[in-house]
């Protein structure tokens, strides 16, 4: 098939390659100012991939809308922006596939509500989910991730179209629980770098527990199955998150609490805003995520902050 990829990060060029390498023909759109699009047109490599003949790659919006799949990997926030330029350009009969982790912040809308403000009736929008990291994949390590969209015929199409040796898709059937679960497992991740931190990564074990637990009930409190929380959006994903050197979330967790200044992007900086939001909206207690909100936002030394959330009175595990 004719695919786009948005976005020209190391998960947006790494996508180009996994999507070509199945065989697809694939436009990287990067803008034109970008650094890493003039690096991957000067050298075709992103530094971890090399890309195929069959991905071209340009700076031409107009061009990334002639394909009938547009896979967008940009931040979070950048997204609505994104979907302004491209309702100003004109589409239609196009399925949008969301392959990031995160909320609105200030509206606190799932970034499929977003994508969905500004589609016309026979588009569609879908998320790409999952744990993975580009150096593993790179090293041919597989994975498992998950594929959801309120049409089960996206979902078919799409598993049909990405599945490889290298990634097996299995079909959600809760987009809510997926995204919430998916923008959360961020911030556990960054909870669980200030445990690195702080050298108590053996409370890993606590962390993981209560944080599925507690993200479960903010899903189940929005309308959503909680048993997502469970699965690959979320517990499945804390393998990659809150313990490999390359989670950027785990890794932004680590400098805040060294001091050590981090310039990658760390999506759960954002999504825990959000998250507690929502938590007070929907009368849910959210310990976890209320503790790395009063680090990142509220200045609060983090050691204590984790100190007393493990302190906490305790009744029963769940």
């Amino acid at each position: 098939m004719d695919i786009t990829v948005i976005g020209c990060g190391r998960w947006g060029a790494f996508l180009a390659w996994y999507l070509g390498r199945c065989g697809n023909t694939v436009y990287l759109y990067g803008r034109s100012c970008s650094s890493r699009l003039q690096r991957l047109k000067d050298e075709n490599t992103s530094g971890l991939n090399t890309l195929g003949a069959n991905i071209t790659i340009g700076s031409d919006l107009k061009k990334a809308l002639t394909s009938e799949i547009i896979v967008i990997a940009v931040d979070s926030q950048g997204l609505r922006e994104l979907m302004t330029e491209l309702r100003n350009i004109g589409f239609a009969k196009k399925t949008f596939v969301l392959c990031m982790k995160g909320l609105e912040v200030g509206s606190n809308k799932r970034l499929t509500e977003v994508v969905s403000e500004y589609i016309d009736k026979d588009s569609r929008v879908a998320v790409w989910l999952g744990p993975g990291h580009v150096e593993d994949f790179r090293s041919g390590i597989p994975n498992c991730m998950v594929i959801d969209s309120d049409s089960n015929e996206v979902k078919e199409l799409l598993a049909d179209t990405f599945s490889s040796d290298l990634i097996r898709f299995y079909y959600g059937d809760d987009l809510l629980g997926n995204e919430i679960g998916a923008a959360a497992k961020n911030v556990i991740g960054i909870a669980a770098g200030i445990l690195d931190g702080m050298g108590l990564s053996s409370l890993k074990g606590g962390l993981m527990s209560r944080g599925t637990r507690e993200i479960a009930r903010l899903i189940t409190a929005m309308g959503g199955n909680e048993l997502s929380a469970y699965g690959l959006c979320h517990l499945g994903d804390y393998e990659a998150t809150l313990f490999s050197p390359h989670s950027q979330n785990r890794r932004f967790g680590e400098a805040v609490v060294k001091g050590v200044k981090f310039d990658s992007l760390a999506e759960g900086y954002y999504a825990v805003k959000a998250l507690v939001s929502l938590a007070a909206e929907k009368g849910v207690e959210l310990p976890i995520c209320s503790a790395v909100y009063a680090v990142l936002h509220e200045n609060k030394d983090a050691a204590e902050t984790m100190k007393g959330l493990f302190a906490r009175s305790i009744k029963k595990e769940f």
